[in-house]
């Protein structure tokens, strides 16, 4: 069997945070990719302003270096679960993983995850255990932890033989040696292992082609684009191919554009041949997971699988009294032609219409996939407003069943009490307790989706900032019965229009938290509180204090204000009770009644009681 010994595969994978984006940056800095004088951002692979801000990976990215005669094309993958879809695909795509460890984290969820789909494609692994210069770095422990893992997924006798390589991505170091002492000065040892463990791609590129699209680009210039990996045979520019589409339908069209990846830029090429990571153009209908081969050729190689969406959330056109204020777009229109316009790229996402033309349902993998879609849209200039986030319940052989998160949750001895009687109430089942030794402790859960809607709040309260949580889907169950989480605390709602005074704020501060500022903007069923109670009460905080000319005793005492609590986009829509919604411009986030009336409010509210007592 003739392999393409120049060329090697490889996808990058990793829990969130542990390093991923700054070994890319390394690898393509010492691999002598970028000329000298050439400016390279840090993170340089995260391009999304979101991204760069939030230091997450949202997107799929490939690169490729040069290291001596062979070109490796590593595709960096993101670590959230929201963003599952994409490392799924990847995997396809590639021969190898570099699974990155945090040196003191050890195995979090994400890095089984991310193993679990690279062990299914049956791909060959290295593990680089990185910030091994982290105070409190435990190398030979992780590794342990590392291959407990291996060991529960099923690996086979080949993967579990896998090379070890201990690093420090921001220094650019790296060694076969687990003292951090005794570090290499640059990252040549992960270079060599690249070459010498990961399998080179087969040449069979005398065959007819197969071309598998597993990423969408678009592009104003030349439409949508189509980046995958060429699996047999070879395409040229100018070539007519079939192009077999996911519902057994056949489209011929001739490649305009052939693009490889060469460090963070495409250069255009006449031809890619078995083996190669490429992007083409020339296809306006083309879908992920399709095949591209010839016309006289057709055969499709096996569809590519993408997790379902497993939360919905009602997209509205903004229709507040205080819409069009601030937004560029509006209208139902505008906002439609957004929704579908991401359909273009995220496969991960569905919108479907509802009865009323200014609503939608967008569906994604999770709060955080929904929140940055709507994060990049208030960016743009929309204006839009969305209903609590909700999970999606399926039938599963005639039982309803809903979505089960595996919950990770890393707190000081102290809090573990507390923290196992919240997650009790929000119906989670714990499956492991391990006692770190530093004062630390680690607890394992699987708790329903629906329970962890609004936890992060109440978690960061109860472990006063210092617990560290994370989740990622496990699979589909049978529906607890009963009320899981939620809030429990009712509001303060504004009964009139107008500005917040200062007056007006410190009148009911001792009713509850206040949302807004003086000088805020306000309309009536604005929500501009939290209640200390279960009920919720409307206030008036535009008042003033009226002017006398009457010298009042206590003058020259000053009341202080306290701080408002001003959410961040997700703690807002985490926030969310059935009743609201959450209004979203380019310059606000504001909370607010579904009916903005207070009367209006409370009839609905009675007719509701008398239906379900009934």
């Amino acid at each position: 069997m003739k392999l393409r010994e120049n060329i090697r595969n490889i996808a990058i994978i990793a829990h969130v945070d542990h390093g991923k984006t700054t070994l890319v940056d390394q690898l393509l800095k010492q691999s002598g990719t970028f000329r000298t004088n050439e400016h390279v951002e840090e993170r340089a692979m995260d391009s999304n302003d979101i991204e760069r801000e939030r230091g997450i990976t949202i997107l799929a990215k490939n690169t490729a270096i040069q290291y001596k005669d062979t070109r490796i094309n590593i595709l960096d993958t993101p670590g959230h679960a929201d963003f599952g879809g994409e490392v799924e695909r990847i995997m396809k795509m590639v021969d190898g993983v570099l699974l990155v460890v945090d040196a003191y984290e050890g195995c979090m969820p994400q890095t089984r995850f991310v193993l679990k789909k690279a062990l299914e494609q049956n791909l060959t692994p290295i593990v680089v255990v990185n910030k091994i210069d982290r105070d409190f770095a435990r190398p030979e422990e992780v590794i342990d932890e590392v291959l407990d893992l291996f060991i529960e997924l099923d690996a086979n006798e080949d993967q579990l033989d896998f090379p070890v390589i201990y690093a420090s991505a921001i220094n650019g170091t790296a060694s076969v040696d687990p003292d951090p002492a005794k570090q290499d000065e640059n990252m040549q040892s992960l270079y060599e292992t690249i070459v010498d463990n990961i399998p080179a791609p087969v040449d069979n590129s005398e065959e007819p082609l197969q071309f598998q699209v597993a990423l969408l680009d678009y592009n104003d210039y030349v439409g949508r684009i189509g980046v995958g990996r060429v699996f047999r045979g070879t395409m040229k520019v100018g070539q007519q191919v079939a192009l077999m589409k996911l519902d057994g339908s056949v489209k011929q069209f001739r490649v305009t554009k052939i693009f490889g990846f060469f460090g963070l830029k495409r250069e255009e090429v006449q031809e890619a041949k078995a083996g190669d990571l490429i992007a083409v153009s020339g296809m306006e209908d083309i879908n992920v997971g399709e095949t591209v081969c010839p016309v006289e050729h057709q055969e499709a190689l096996p569809v590519l699988r993408i997790d379902e969406p497993t939360l919905q959330m009602t997209f509205l056109v903004n229709n507040s009294p205080f819409a069009g204020k601030e937004g560029k777009y509006i209208t139902s229109r505008k906002v439609e032609e957004r929704l579908r316009a991401q359909l273009q790229t995220d496969v991960s996402l569905r919108v479907e219409n509802t009865e009323s033309p200014d609503a939608w349902i967008v569906s994604g993998r999770g709060e955080l996939h929904l929140s940055i879609l709507i994060e990049n849209m208030r960016r743009e200039g929309f204006e839009l407003q969305v209903s609590k986030p909700e999970v999606i319940i399926r039938d599963i052989d005639g039982v309803r069943c809903e979505p089960i998160e595996r919950v990770q949750i890393d707190v000081p001895e102290e809090h573990t009490g507390s923290i196992m009687e919240s997650i009790g109430a929000r119906k989670g089942e714990m499956l492991d307790m391990v006692n770190n030794g530093n004062g630390q402790v680690r607890l394992t859960f699987n708790v329903p989706a629906r329970g962890l809607i609004g936890y992060t709040t109440e978690f960061l309260t109860l472990t006063r900032g210092y617990g560290i949580i994370n989740h990622t889907f496990d699979s589909y169950q049978p529906v607890v019965a009963g009320q899981v989480g939620g809030r429990r605390q009712g509001v303060l709602v504004s009964m009139e229009s107008g500005k917040s005074s200062t007056y007006g704020i410190m009148q009911v501060e001792d009713r509850g938290v206040i949302f807004v500022e003086p000088g805020t903007e306000i309309y009536e069923g604005m929500i501009v509180g939290e209640h200390n109670r279960e009920s919720d009460l409307t206030v008036n905080i535009t008042k003033v204090k009226q002017a006398t000319n009457i010298r009042s005793a206590n003058k020259d005492q000053t009341a202080t204000m306290k701080k408002p609590r001003i959410m961040t986009l997700e703690e807002a829509l985490e926030y969310l009770n059935d009743d609201e919604l959450c209004e979203i411009t380019p310059e606000s986030i504001r909370l607010r009644k579904k009916i903005l009336d207070k009367n209006e409010r409370e009839r609905v509210a009675k007719k509701k009681k008398l239906a379900e007592t009934n």
